[in-house]
């Protein structure tokens, strides 16, 4: 399979060397990031590196893996969804924005082509989604991380993350809510509220606490299918403590799909 990865960060780097060290039956044939030296010299050897979305049609993917943010979306989806039979967007957070969606669905449906969103650092999913099919009553997903995981983020302005003795919960809201000011840790709170109640219904509790090492999401539903209750305590990624390892980890299950004669 034939991939190419929009964004070179944390995230890809790590999904990239998974794939490698489990031998997938992929091929990477191209990446594109901001052109700058430093991005150019982190490329693997042989990989070419996309400067415009223009060079997509002629490496013909398989499969377009982004995950570099609401600006890439807006500038390589439309030529993805049109180059490739499927992209898989792991910065839901841009999905707040519903005119986008929208947008993205009609080129997808033009073109024959599927977008494809993954479940990133939380689970159980399936099983929201199939709750949903019913109707749902209420979903609330709660995340709780290290004060160090809240750094650079609007919680900077709320918490004195430094001296932090307490756990603290310093934001109450809705998924859409969330995403939009936490688009790097809130990410997950998009895919709880597209599999169920939407983003708007769904309530979020974002926590920083001094006593946990680990990212954390607790996710409750209640509806005509009885009760779901997850919770996931999540090592972060060794490069950047505001993601989990689950999301890469379920990237490449997203993408090892995609050549599996077997799906769970």
């Amino acid at each position: 399979m034939r991939l190419v990865f929009i964004g070179w960060g944390a995230i890809n780097i790590r999904v990239g060397a998974l794939l490698a060290q489990r031998n997938a039956a992929v091929q990477i044939v191209g990446i594109a990031a901001i052109d700058t030296p430093e991005n150019r010299a982190s490329i693997p050897q042989g990989v070419p590196f996309l400067a415009s979305p223009n060079e997509l049609a002629e490496l013909r993917p398989d499969l377009v893996v982004e995950a570099a943010g609401r600006a890439a979306i807006d500038m390589w989806a439309e030529r993805a969804l049109a180059a490739a039979p499927g992209m898989i967007i792991a910065s839901t957070s841009a999905f707040c924005d519903d005119a986008l969606l929208a947008r993205l669905t009609a080129i997808a449906e033009r073109h024959g082509s599927r977008i494809f969103i993954p479940s990133g650092a939380i689970g159980a999913v399936d099983a929201l989604a199939s709750a949903a099919v019913l109707g749902l009553d209420e979903v609330t997903h709660q995340i709780v991380k290290p004060p160090v995981a809240w750094k650079g983020t609007p919680a900077e302005k709320l918490l004195d993350l430094s001296g932090l003795s307490d756990r603290t919960v310093f934001f109450s809201g809705s998924a859409r809510e969330a995403a939009s000011l936490y688009p790097q840790n809130a990410n997950a709170t998009v895919v709880t509220a597209l599999a169920g109640v939407g983003l708007d219904r769904t309530r979020v509790e974002m926590v920083a606490d001094p006593a946990v090492r680990i990212n954390g999401h607790r996710i409750t539903a209640r509806g005509a299918f009885g009760r779901l209750e997850i919770a996931l305590e999540n090592n972060p990624l060794a490069t950047n403590p505001k993601s989990s390892e689950l999301t890469a980890l379920s990237l490449v299950r997203l993408i090892e799909h995609r050549t599996s004669a077997i799906i769970v």
